[in-house]
């Protein structure tokens, strides 16, 4: 598939350092919801923008410009920008603001729950504990409950919560800066209403220097600033939601398909004019969201000018028909992927479109697996891959991209990822002077050294797919995700119904419409969704309703409601669960349970659960016979949310010190995956586990596992809801979390 331009080779004296290319990708949804606070402005739900602003937008960009031999490529998205400007220009506030400038003493029951519920939204490690105030508010709210803290918190408590919230908002070059955050640092406890206005006015003043200190960076050349579409959609579902069927021949998707090529087209050029107003020059990057790519986006990509974007290495893998750096171990195959480390060029009949490729192993590193380590040991690893990367490569220039969400994952490192970040910096640095290592912006390195791996023009048809397993299931196939679909659809046939609604005439009309694209909508989307996850839902469906409001139509009745919940006129499905033991290869009668797909497990594929009045019942589907499988030991551990039970740590050997496997739990259950026996265990105290009369019930057949619960080993008195981590352990020891980077949420009543 690959034909190469027969070039000679430069003859240099010295060899090629290694090129690294960081890129991180900065963007929050449109979280804007026109008179929620009443209070004129554009009002937000959302905290995201103004927290993330000041923790890493600014901070990460400040910690780059100490180090000024290093460069890098970001993102920013235009949706984030223009919530960054409202903020900026101070006609913006979000909910959390408003409940931070509340005085105390006039907080309602109401506002009070809504402040415990959300105020410790934060890695309880690296976040919460290192402020003993800070934890005490959460021991307290953890071990007691919400009820009884509405009930007996004094005002002062309420008032400490709400600047803990936004104190943990800074990152640590400023805090170690600013004269008042060390004096609230030190003094953690007596805020005043006074002392959060202040907090809130210094996040105003923080947010003010980003897009500046962005400018700046770029001008003095260490920062190359790209932009992406609009309000952050999947490109190639808005081009055809059919497309997914590619990559997954049998993906349930939603009929009418959705099919308006030109809307992601204006979303790109939206941006592209967006990004010229504010940086004064054409971005020439493109980051597509998730990294998704398909024919229809390379074609506008090149129709509008774009001279790169970068793309996921299981896209490109699949394209060259090459297994991943993944792939390889799990086959035991040595050497290395030399085909990742260069650009390619993608010739189409809209002109020429240059592709970097990232390193998904080393992305995920950084993004999930180096903030379990310490500082010291995660730099040490990432710098030994990388010099293995260098070593006896030197005869053409190669390129390492790494490319990932800039402002998730840092709250899972110690210090917002500073200590970890400062100290590859600095190694960076020493290597760069070295000649071995150097951290160049993509369009540098592309000026320096053009790509001379050509893809033909037909081998954009295999370039389709996203860094989420490589397909598009993350956003579009299960019911949920289809019927936000089904809404889009409609929404978007009656805006056609318009042809006078121009986006001159009728801007309202599109903004919203754009707004409802995003892809946070509907990868939030999900049978068991958590509070932030609603209030996604909910945005979505307020984007709707102001695209009908703008055009005059009446607004469908279903918008008023949850995509989740039946509609008032039909009837109330029970959802009872009653598998057939003799059969467990049907699944017709689980279609009832939530299905939950495991991503990236040798182990399982597949997690199920639901229940009906006598039974809970969680099924586990394999992919390979049970007496085949390694681990010997399947758990189950967990809490019920905001109820004062006893709560103990999970006691497994080698668990990973982050969230949520560090989380308290009250309930227990063993399963042995070779005798098919089963106990269950209670926590009575913090140290201490303590062995259930009743005995789950364990049901085996071929390659799939079911553990039947009665519901009497739920809490007393009993509470439907209940928070659930599924992992696997070999004889005591942890093996993998198969329930996710976050627990199931199971409404069992």
């Amino acid at each position: 598939m690959l034909a190469r331009i027969q070039a000679p080779l430069p003859c240099l004296p010295m060899p090629y350092p290694l090129y690294v290319a960081l890129i991180w990708h900065h963007h929050q949804p449109s979280s804007f919801s026109q008179g929620v606070l009443g209070t004129g402005h554009g009002n937000y739900q959302l905290p995201g923008v103004r927290l993330h602003g000041c923790k890493d937008y600014a901070g990460l960009m400040r910690l780059l410009s100490r180090y000024p031999l290093l460069h890098q490529t970001v993102n920013l998205s235009p949706c984030l920008l223009e919530q960054l400007q409202d903020y900026a220009n101070g006609t913006a506030i979000d909910r959390h603001w408003s409940l931070t400038l509340t005085p105390v003493e006039q907080l309602t029951p109401e506002q009070k729950i809504e402040i415990l519920q959300q105020f410790f939204d934060a890695n309880p490690r690296t976040q919460i504990s290192p402020h003993p105030r800070y934890q005490r508010l959460y021991e307290q709210r953890q071990t007691e409950g919400i009820d009884w803290c509405v009930d007996h918190w004094q005002p002062q408590d309420f008032s400490d919560l709400l600047a803990w919230h936004n104190l943990i908002g800074f990152d640590p070059l400023t805090v170690s800066e600013d004269g008042d955050l060390q004096k609230w640092y030190f003094q953690q406890t007596a805020f005043s209403l006074g002392d959060r206005q202040r907090i809130i006015s210094k996040q105003r003043q923080i947010i003010q220097t980003i897009i500046p200190l962005h400018q700046a960076l770029q001008k003095r050349g260490q920062l190359e600033i790209i932009t992406s579409p609009h309000s952050h959609p999947i490109l190639p579902l808005l081009a055809d939601t059919n497309i997914a069927r590619q990559l997954q021949a049998t993906l349930p998707l939603p009929d009418p398909r959705y099919c308006w090529s030109e809307d992601g087209a204006k979303q790109l050029q939206k941006a592209k004019q967006y990004h010229r107003q504010i940086f004064g020059q054409e971005a020439r990057g493109l980051w597509s969201p998730a990294l998704a790519t398909s024919p229809a986006l390379l074609s506008t990509a090149a129709q509008l000018r774009f001279d790169w974007l970068c793309g996921d290495e299981v896209v490109l893998a699949h394209s060259l028909n090459q297994p991943t750096q993944q792939q390889r171990l799990e086959m035991g195959i040595g050497g290395q992927t030399e085909w990742l480390y260069h650009p390619y060029r993608l010739r189409t009949v809209d002109g020429d479109l240059t592709m970097v490729f990232r390193d998904q192993q080393l992305s995920e590193l950084l993004r999930f697996g180096y903030a379990r380590l310490s500082p010291a040991k995660a730099v040490q690893d990432l710098i030994e891959r990388l010099l293995n990367l260098y070593q006896g490569r030197s005869e053409i220039p190669r390129l390492v991209t790494i490319a990932l969400e800039g402002e998730k994952g840092w709250g899972d490192y110690e210090q917002n990822g500073f200590s970890f970040l400062s100290q590859f910096y600095q190694q960076c640095q020493d290597l760069t002077r070295q000649g071995v290592l150097q951290l160049v912006t993509v369009s540098e390195f592309l000026d320096q050294f053009p790509p001379t791996q050509i893809f033909p023009n037909d081998a954009k048809d295999q370039l389709i797919g996203s860094w989420s397993q490589g397909n598009f299931s993350q956003w579009i196939g299960s019911p949920l995700k289809n019927k936000a679909w089904d809404y889009l659809i409609d929404a978007r046939q009656t805006l056609a119904n318009h042809p006078e609604a121009t986006e001159n005439n009728n801007p309202e009309a599109w903004h919203a419409l754009y707004a409802a694209q995003s892809s946070d909508w509907f990868e939030a989307l999900d049978n068991a969704m958590t509070p932030h996850q609603c209030k996604l839902e909910s945005l979505f469906r307020s984007h709707l309703i102001r695209l009908y409001r703008a055009l005059n139509e009446a607004v469908p009745g279903y918008l008023h409601h949850p995509l989740g919940a039946p509609s008032p006129q039909s009837p109330i499905s029970q959802g009872s669960l009653y598998p057939r033991w003799t059969d467990l290869a049907d699944l017709t009668p689980w279609q009832v349970a939530t299905c939950v797909p495991i991503a990236a497990d040798p182990i399982a594929k597949t997690l199920y659960y639901g229940q009906n009045p006598q039974f809970l019942y969680l099924r586990l589907d394999f992919h390979r016979p049970l007496d085949q499988v390694d681990p010997d030991e399947l758990h189950l551990w967990w809490y019920y949310p905001g109820v004062p039970h006893a709560h103990a740590p999970a006691a497994i050997a080698s668990l990973p010190d982050q969230a949520p496997l560090n989380y308290y739990f009250h309930h227990h259950c063993l399963v042995n995956l070779q005798s098919h026996q089963a106990h269950h265990e209670i926590a009575i105290n913090p140290v201490t586990w303590q062995r259930s009369h009743q005995r789950p019930k364990v049901i085996a057949q071929d390659q799939t596992l079911v553990v039947s619960l009665p519901v009497e080993l739920l809490a007393q008195p009993r509470n439907p809801t209940l928070h659930l981590l599924v992992m696997l352990a070999d004889q005591g020891e942890f093996y993998s979390l198969l329930s996710g980077d976050r627990p199931l949420e199971w409404q069992c009543g």
